[in-house]
């Protein structure tokens, strides 16, 4: 049976696809400012550039431009930037290289977490460490994979992201 689409995603998914995401930036600026505080607020401008980068470049372009999907970065989308072209977003060939900004959102925490275990051992890092990992893997596969993607208009018209994960 096939799982149909939402037009707007319900409120309680978009909090708890975001809650995932900001669970990892706190935790991951949290374990960086275990190195220094400017690093921390250097991780968490990294983290805000990306989420900008995506409004900007990707959301202006999707069919949930100015609607709610399952980010709620559809309609914040529109409160910043200019609608695109819907035919340009499944234009994007988006590979493991043009993903790696995005990947090294946990990574960075987790170098720094190490350096931190290395010098001073510390359970606290380490069990953040885990919950980064956690999150970042079964906790977007489970928001990817069960309340977002599957319901995703978007994905039915084309998207990259699930062509590269598809391996199609």
């Amino acid at each position: 049976m096939e799982t149909p689409c939402y037009e707007n995603y319900p409120i309680w998914i978009v909090l708890i696809s975001n809650l995932n995401s900001l669970l990892i930036y706190i935790l991951g600026a949290y374990i960086i400012y275990g190195l220094e505080l400017i690093f921390a607020l250097l991780y968490l401008f990294y983290c805000l550039f990306l989420e900008i980068r995506l409004l900007k470049n990707g959301c202006v372009n999707c069919y949930y431009y100015g609607k709610i999907c399952g980010f709620g970065k559809g309609r914040l989308s529109a409160l910043f930037f200019k609608k695109g072209d819907i035919s340009k977003f499944n234009q994007k060939d988006i590979g493991w290289k043009e993903m790696t900004p995005d990947l090294m959102v946990p990574i960075f925490p987790l170098i720094a977490g190490i350096i931190i275990i290395v010098s001073n051992s510390s359970g606290i890092i380490l069990f953040s460490m885990f919950i980064i990992i956690l999150l970042s893997t079964a906790g977007n596969a489970l928001i990817r994979g069960y309340l977002t993607c599957g319901n995703c208009k978007q994905r039915e018209l084309g998207c990259p992201a699930e062509k590269l994960f598809q391996n199609e």
